[in-house]
């Protein structure tokens, strides 16, 4: 019932006045507090709905018979309102509040026949509980009277315990007989008052009647106007339709005629590419024979190339041949050489045997004398050679000195001559020529003493460079000979090889190296001896490790230079260097020393071992102490791939480069690194070293940049200016040789013509002299000097060769002057190339400095000029640059010889005005021409054209780009960049030099490209809307506007409606959103248009999806909820499929597929795992026309990587401020040490504060040097750290909020998801699928828990039942205001109890909440309490877990059975209690003997007398010394979780009984008894007992305490009196067969240190033959039993053939047992029959 009652809520949102509203809100709200507490319920299943008590059932009914009387009223007023309504509604058209009234009243209805259904269903539900009910009375009825019965036939029987259990059934069934007619009371009154109800509702119903067949026919009036609409819209899309087609038609007539236009421009490219290919099949002809030819050429050589080969490699075939006979002559000559020596020694040994002499010592002596005789023949060998290289030298030393003479007599006649003869210049290059040929010394000398000049180089240096070549080259040369001579010496050792043995290492004697003192032991002497000895002979020895014998450096150093770079004077610097044993075993590494200039300023030291160490490393270091000192220990003992750490510190005192080497010593070996120290330096360089400005017209203004760089550490200061012998200018009117050449002239000074020679000084004199019109000799001369250049390239440099191509005599220069008339020099040149603002400055280190340099040119020409850059700094060699350019003059030029007509699409015309002016004094004929190319695409107009004298003429370009562009330009255009450049031709009449400029243009296209091409949008349901993104690209380098056009309506595009602008090949992202509103199939298209009318096709497909669910809400937006806090929201999901009718509504479906079935409809939804959200219930079923409800909780929380993360940074933030304050404390000390020097010296005595603190700063120093901080990674963070804390606090107090979205999907299936067989899954469809969006802003609380790590979880854990724990909570307000607080109420009967509430927090106050935790149950609890504040509401969840205490023992059973012992002798047990619970348990052990209720409980009857109907008690025979028979221990302590304890019983008593017992009782927490162990034991005098049979006495003994028989007694009596023993056989009759009475007797002997004598017992038993004719067998009849052992008599009895059933049989034996004494027992046999 409360299933329908549950999903029948209706809508809250709905606000129409309906006379249900009230009823359907209780019902509402009551049905929600149902759905929570069937929710709460224990097994989980809070999608299931349980039965409703009685009592609710009552109430609800109740409240729904007053809900009915009510709506009667409010019904009627609706029928009279609709009655007046309904008139005015038939000739016309309903009204949408007609409408809107017609489905309320159809709504209400509708709820009144549901709610006449519910009732009807829950008369029906009463009317089954009544008859269960009844049904019950009677079972329990007859049950009553069939235990009075019983209780009558055992008082007969007189039965106590069965009457006393009967009487307690009797009263059961009479309490529950009573509770039965009590609720079949309560069951009839409800049934009687649902009837009522119904009734009401039925007479309601009646009312209504008349209300019912008016608004049918209202219903059939608005189908009909429904069905008017629908026609009315279908013709009027027909007629869209019809409008449409002829669109299209008119739309494909375009189409036709555009298409063959298309056809009839293809055609003629077909021909005209059909043409063209004619014509390049001739040159592709012309260019395969020429391809093949090379082919066969190459295809030549390579053959020739591989015989060649071939030919080599038979040859060296050969040769391999050859040389391997040769070896083998030689090694069979070697052999047979060796033997021969082998025989004559043999003979010699023979013949010194005979003679009687030593023949080791003769043959010895033999072997030093042949050996010193081919040392004597090998030395004189050697004294030759060298005397022939003596004179060989001596005679080289004389030519070279006569050639010497030669050349200074050569070159002084030449300086007294004047002038070079031909045949000089002809010995000059053949000088050459053999210099480059023979690669002499000189070569190089030259090569580094000169460097190549400028082009204005001094012209005069000729005539004197020649000689002064000659004479430097020879002077090296003999210079350098002179040198390797010297290196050399003559002089040798006596004998060959002494001075080249290296001198062994002194080792020093044992004596002086023993460190051990005198009163060491020899074991002690001995093995430091042999390590020592060990150590001296492994120094430098070779190391070899598994057959392979190491090779290299031992060690490896990282890094392999120590480099100190642009160090400063006065400062340390350290470096440290990692050294690792690169050999294959251990190996040692001590430091020598460093280079001798270095060890002023190089120190080593803190070299850190991380190799191992032990004793004998010890003494090595000791050792190696000696042998290398230095200033630090060595690292000691390093295992191969081990490292040690050396540091080196470098203090400079003088500001020089300093470079060696660091040296080690190693056990195989001495190794060394390498050290350098630079200081800082200038290092300059330019980004170029020539600077070309290209051609431009007279009166322009050019400038270009050349960029300073200095890349090193020391700055300096530099100067621009022009080179030397340039005059900072190269402008004239004069050719380009003679802008080259006379500038050179003039910038020699007089101290140079008045060092030159006589004919340089007359080229001085008549350098004026040369006329700038007979200048064509110079320019022959300078040509012909190039073209020796190009020839001598391995000769002298380019100096040398100018010099001698600009050799001009005096006689040519007077005679050219007297051919042409002088021309004064021009007054003042124009300035052409010249330099920027910025010519000199400081430049810094590591930084760069542009220089501009500007150029102007005023006359037609080229010009050159050197610049130079001059530094401050001595070491930084100037820099030299060089500036060319050319300038011309020409009739008609334009002005702007670059027309860019920037950026053009393709098919769009642009036009540009050319201005073309005239330096000439009469008209000109102009005739403009495109290239061939682009005639297609490019036109200038007009094509001819007449320009005045000195005016301008315009001509217009056309520019209109087609597709066919990048094909038709070749060249011109580069399809990469998309640049055109066209060069343009203007011809001159009668001039044969046309004038050309370029127009450029960026061709780009207009397209724009929608990516994808076809956008599918999938199954998409109605109640949501899906978007996809789309990518709109602009292929063109220009912006371009656009907008989607003619969208249908259940289309949107975002951003801006699908509107906007596209930068230069920019791409944008467009959200295209779709909402289906019916499930059908859709295919559309949408249309982007360009600003130029283009458009573009996107085609979009989808499915419209129906689901069978619908959710109330699809948003939620939750409240700002502060962090650790809850929100709920409230939603509903709603099963509307109750037909299946899809003409008259909409039906759930999948696009046109198959339609869902109308029944219950199930659903679910995933929420994120790592989400703050969560949903309940997640699972459920609707039926249909219901709802469910549902809740969804948002709790936001910081994650725990975002806390490790703010710890880090804490950590690092703590680090930082540190080391700033350590910085600050360093300056003020420094001040006040600074202070105290000014105070020294101004005689002022420092106070002592200024001595104390430099020491606390240097220990502080210390302290963070030797402590480096290094930050954690954030996952090494613990949670429960106090890092970890502190972040959590900073990020909490810190929080600015938080806004997160989630969408979460709800799966929908068809069927009852509590109906699935076993693991079955209900079959579902993903396009089903309902989405829920969530909107979760999160913003910083108020209130805050600061203990348990700011965990809201008060966690117990596990505590044992009815123990008590209590447990403190630290709040803390971190808000700015005063919050009043207030407390949920927790559950009165739960074990959770607030002891400490708080009332008020202040700003930033804590105060602490104390919470109890009292379990009465083994089960886990769970309570939340709020702490509710204005702001926000803190939930702390209280979890514990309530244990019952469990253990496991090891005793099988109930009882500990010691045994039978010796009286006054031990014997122990152990035995073992596991703690199986999950919490730690106290225990006790406690006996009943020792119980403080002992003696009351004694003062009682004995057991055997009031016959209970167990015996109860424990306690038996005790000892009489008052002590306990049983001991235990441990008594008390703590057992762990999963751990065990032992315990040890010690079973001592003092005199013989059988009966000793106890019990003992295991405590738990002082309280709960958890184990009960009965312990027994008996205790004889003798060794021997026997048990077994029926007991004869009772197990408690006399209260008189009988005197033990005295030890004379006994020895006396060796035999004591016959006991008695009682054995009872019950033999079983069956139908067919019987059973065999068996019992068994034991007899045993106890293990004891007495009775030494006997050491067994025997026993034997009499009456054989008697026993065997009533028919027992007994087996053993006799034996023995050895000491601590049991043997068993077994006794089995059939009953003879002429036993009688009705008279027991009785027989008795005698039994004797022989031990320390004789022991009699009179066994008494009763045998019986028993019928089964």
């Amino acid at each position: 019932m409360e299933d329908i009652e549950f999903f029948d809520i209706c809508e809250k949102e709905q606000t129409a006045a309906t006379p249900f509203l009230e009823q359907e809100k209780d019902d509402d709200d009551s049905v929600t507090d149902q759905f929570w507490n069937v929710a709460n319920q224990p097994n989980g299943k809070g999608h299931k709905i349980g039965e409703k008590s009685e009592e609710e059932n009552k109430i609800r009914s109740k409240d729904a018979s007053e809900g009915v009387g009510e709506d009667s009223d409010s019904s009627g007023e609706i029928q009279e309102r609709h009655m007046n309504n309904g008139n005015n509604n038939n000739n016309k058209t309903m009204k949408y509040a007609d409408r809107v009234q017609i489905l309320n009243l159809r709504r209400n209805l509708n709820q009144l026949d549901n709610i006449a259904k519910e009732k009807d269903l829950t008369i029906e539900k009463a009317r089954e509980e009544l008859s269960a009910c009844q049904l019950r009375i009677e079972m329990l009825t007859k049950e009553r009277e069939c235990t009075e019965t019983k209780i009558e036939e055992e008082k007969e029987a007189g039965n106590t315990a069965a009457i006393f259990r009967l009487q307690a059934m009797h009263r059961r069934l009479c309490a529950e007989l009573g509770n039965e007619k009590d609720l079949e009371s309560k069951i009839a009154l409800m049934l009687k008052e649902n009837v009522y109800e119904m009734w009401q509702i039925e007479i309601e119903q009646g009312k209504f009647g008349s209300l019912r067949e008016r608004l049918e026919q209202d219903e059939e009036e608005l189908e009909r106007q429904c069905k008017e609409r629908a026609e009315q819209r279908i013709q009027k899309e027909k007629t869209a339709a019809q409008l449409a087609e002829q669109k299209q038609q008119v739309g494909k007539k375009k189409e036709m005629e555009a298409w063959e236009a298309y056809e009839r421009r293809h055609q003629k490219v077909v021909e005209d590419a059909h043409r063209n290919h004619e014509k390049a099949v001739q040159f592709l002809k012309k260019s395969m024979s020429r391809i093949r030819q090379k082919e066969a050429k190459e295809e030549l050589k390579t053959q020739e190339h591989m015989e060649k080969r071939m030919q080599a490699v038979l040859s060296l075939k050969n040769n391999i041949t050859s040389n391997r006979e040769t070896l083998r002559t030689l090694q069979v000559r070697d052999k047979a050489k060796a033997l021969e020596a082998k025989k004559q020694e043999m003979k010699m040994r023979g013949a010194i045997l005979a003679e009687g002499g030593n023949v080791t010592k003769e043959i010895f002596l033999h072997k030093q004398r042949v050996e010193l005789e081919r040392q004597k023949q090998e030395f004189t060998e050697q004294q030759k050679s060298r005397k022939i290289e003596i004179v060989a030298r001596i005679l080289q030393e004389e030519a070279c000195v006569e050639k010497q003479k030669k050349h200074q007599a050569r070159a002084e006649a030449l300086r007294s001559q004047g002038k070079l003869p031909d045949s000089l210049k002809w010995r000059i290059k053949t000088w050459q020529y053999i210099e480059n040929a023979c690669e002499d010394p000189a070569r190089a000398v030259l090569q580094k003493s000169w460097c190549t000049p400028s082009a204005c180089s001094l012209v005069d240096d000729k005539s004197s460079s020649v000689v002064d070549f000659s004479e430097k080259a020879l002077q090296d040369t003999i210079r350098e000979n002179d040198d390797e001579e010297a290196n050399e010496t003559l002089v040798e050792p006596e004998f060959t090889g002494l001075w080249s043995q290296e001198c062994n290492l002194y080792k020093m004697p044992k004596d002086e190296t023993d460190p051990k003192p005198l009163g060491a032991s020899k074991m002690e002497r001995k093995i430091f001896t042999e390590n020592l000895e060990k150590l001296r002979s492994g120094i430098i020895h070779k190391q070899v490790v598994s057959g392979h014998e190491f090779k290299g450096c031992p060690f490896y150093s990282k890094p392999s230079l120590i480099h100190f770079k642009d160090f400063d004077v006065g400062k340390t610097y350290k470096k440290k260097i990692i050294l690792i044993n690169a050999s294959y075993s251990v190996n040692f590494c001590k430091l020598v020393g460093v280079s001798e200039h270095l060890k002023d300023f190089i120190n080593i030291q803190n070299l850190i071992s991380r190799g191992i160490t032990g004793h004998d490393a010890q003494q090595t270091c000791r050792y190696w102490e000696k042998l290398c000192p230095s200033s630090f220990d060595p690292p000691g003992q390093m295992s191969a791939g081990m490292s040690c750490e050396v540091v080196v510190t470098f203090k400079p005192m003088i500001n020089e480069v300093l470079e060696g080497k660091v040296t080690f010593l190693a056990q195989n070996g001495s190794f060394s690194i390498p050290l350098q120290c630079t200081i800082k330096r200038c290092v300059l360089a330019l980004d170029k070293e020539l600077i070309d400005f290209g051609t431009h017209v007279v009166g322009e203004t050019i400038s270009r940049t050349i960029i300073l760089t200095n890349r090193g550490a020391l700055g300096t200061r530099f100067k621009l200016q022009t080179s030397a012998g340039d005059n900072g200018t190269c402008t004239t009117a004069k050719s380009s040789l003679e802008r080259m050449v006379s500038p050179a002239l003039d910038g020699i000074t007089s101290e140079e013509k008045a060092s030159s020679s006589p004919v340089e000084s007359s080229l001085y004199e008549n350098k004026e002299q040369v006329s700038p019109v007979k200048t064509e000799e110079v320019r022959q001369t300078y040509m012909l000097g190039e073209s020796q250049k190009t020839e001598n390239n391995l000769g002298s440099s380019h100096v040398e060769q100018l010099s001698q191509d600009a050799l001009i005599t005096k006689a040519d220069l007077e005679a050219e002057n007297a051919q042409s008339p002088v021309e004064p020099p021009p007054e003042e040149e124009p300035i052409e190339i010249t330099l920027g603002k910025v010519t000199e400055g400081e430049i810094g280190p590591f930084s760069s400095i542009k220089l501009q340099v500007i150029f102007t040119p005023s006359v037609p020409g080229d010009v050159h000029a050197e610049f130079e850059i001059a530094f401050d700094n001595p070491n930084c060699k100037p820099l030299h640059f060089s500036v060319i350019g050319v300038s011309v003059d020409v009739p008609v030029w334009v002005p702007n010889p670059n027309v860019d007509l920037k950026i053009c699409m393709y098919d769009r015309l642009y036009q540009d005005c050319i201005i073309i002016r005239s330096r000439a004094k009469a008209a000109l004929r102009l005739k403009f021409e495109v290239c061939k190319e682009l005639s297609n695409h490019m036109e200038l107009l007009p094509k001819t054209g007449y320009i005045q004298a000195q005016s301008s003429f315009s001509v217009q370009l056309k520019f209109l780009p087609r597709h066919s562009l990048p094909e038709d330009a070749g060249k011109y255009f580069d399809t990469e960049t998309r640049v055109l450049e066209v060069p343009m031709t203007i011809m001159i009449a009668d001039k044969t030099k046309p004038i050309e400029f370029i127009v450029h243009a960026i061709v780009t296209t207009s397209d724009l490209e929608i990516s994808p091409a076809e956008v599918n949008f999938g199954y998409c349901t109605i109640y949501e809307a899906v978007q996809t993104t789309i990518t709109l690209t602009n292929k063109s380098i220009l912006p371009q506007e656009f907008g989607f056009v003619g969208l249908p309506e259940f289309v949107d595009i975002q951003p801006s409606d699908g509107f906007g602008t596209l930068l230069p090949l920019e791409s944008l992202n467009l959200d295209i959103i779709f909402k289906a509103n019916k499930a059908k199939e859709y295919s559309f298209e949408l249309t982007c248009k360009s600003e130029i009318n283009r458009q573009f096709k996107l085609s979009c497909k989808a499915v419209g999806v129906h689901p069978p669910l619908e959710l109330s809400h699809s948003l939620v937006k939750f409240a700002a909820t502060a962090l650790n806090d809850v929100s709920t929201a409230t939603l509903y999901v709603i099963n509307a499929h109750v037909s299946l009718n899809r003409f008259t509504h909409a039906v759930p479906r999948i696009g046109k597929g198959e339609i869902a079935p109308v029944g219950p409809t199930s659903f679910e939804f995933l929420v994120p795992e790592d989400s703050p959200v969560t949903i309940m219930p997640s699972v459920g079923t609707v039926l249909p026309g219901k709802k469910c409800l549902i809740q969804v909780y948002f709790r936001p929380v910081l994650s725990e990587q975002l806390i490790r993360e703010e710890a880090v940074q804490m950590l690092c933030r703590e680090d930082a401020q540190r080391t700033m304050l350590k910085k600050i404390h360093e300056s003020e000390m420094q001040k006040r040490k600074d202070e105290t020097v000014a105070g020294k010296k101004d005689g002022k005595k420092p106070s002592f504060a200024a001595f104390r603190q430099p020491l606390r700063v240097r220990s502080s120093k210390h302290a963070a040097a030797s402590s480096g901080f290094e930050p954690p990674k954030p996952e090494e963070i613990k949670t429960n750290s106090e890092e970890y804390i502190a972040a959590q606090y900073s990020l909490i107090r810190n929080f600015t909020g938080k806004f997160e979205r989630y969408i979460i999907p709800c799966f929908v299936a068809s069927g009852d998801i509590d109906e699935k067989i076993g693991s079955e899954n209900l079959k579902y469809s993903p396009y089903n699928t309902l989405y829920l969006e969530l909107h979760c802003p999160a913003v910083a609380p108020s209130v805050v828990v600061t203990s348990n790590n700011g965990k809201n979880i008060v966690n117990f854990g596990e505590v044992a039942v009815g123990h008590r724990i209590i447990k403190r909570i630290t709040i803390q307000n971190i808000s700015q205001e005063q919050l009043a607080l207030g407390f949920s109420i927790l559950n009165p009967n739960g074990p959770f109890l607030l002891v400490s509430p708080v009332g008020t927090l202040e700003p930033g106050e804590n105060q602490f909440l104390f919470i109890s935790f009292c379990p009465n149950e083994s089960k886990l609890f769970f309570e939340t309490l709020d702490i509710r504040s204005i702001k926000a509401t803190l939930t702390l969840s209280i979890i514990g877990h309530g244990v019952a205490p469990s253990i496991a023992c090891s005793v099988e059973g109930e009882v500990l059975d010691m045994g039978y012992v010796i009286a006054k002798e031990k014997v122990t047990s152990t035995f073992k209690i596991q703690n199986t619970s999950t919490l730690p348990l106290r225990y006790s052990i406690k006996l009943e003997s020792l119980s403080q209720t002992r003696d009351k409980e004694q003062q009682r009857l004995p057991f055997f007398i009031t016959s209970p109907p167990g015996r109860t008690d424990f306690v038996g025979t005790q000892n009489y010394s008052g002590l306990s028979v049983f001991n235990i221990f441990p008594v008390e302590g703590v057992i762990e979780p999963g751990k065990s304890q032992d315990f040890t019983v010690t079973f001592s008593p003092d005199h013989e009984s059988l009966y000793y017992s106890d019990c003992l009782k295991v405590v738990l927490f002082g309280k709960e008894i958890a184990r009960e162990i009965w312990l027994k034991g008996a205790a004889r005098n003798h060794m021997m007992f026997v048990e077994g049979g029926d007991p004869l006495d009772v197990p408690l003994e006399s209260l008189a305490i009988t005197s033990p028989m005295s030890e004379e007694a006994a020895k006396g009596e060796l035999e004591e009196p016959a006991k008695s023993l009682l054995l009872s056989l019950e033999y079983i009759q069956a139908e067919t067969s019987g059973t065999p009475a068996v019992r068994e007797l034991k007899i045993g002997a106890i293990r004891t240190a007495q009775f030494a004598s006997k050491k067994n017992v025997e026993f034997s038993l009499d009456s054989l033959p008697v026993l065997q004719q009533k028919g027992f067998t007994i087996e053993p009849v006799k034996g023995t039993v050895d000491r601590g052992q049991i043997k068993c008599i077994s006794v089995s009895w059939v009953p003879p053939a002429d036993f009688d059933p009705d008279h027991p049989l009785m027989v008795a034996a005698v039994l004797t047992l022989k031990g320390d004494i004789k022991e009699s027992y009179k066994v008494l046999f009763i045998a019986r029959v028993v019928c089964t």
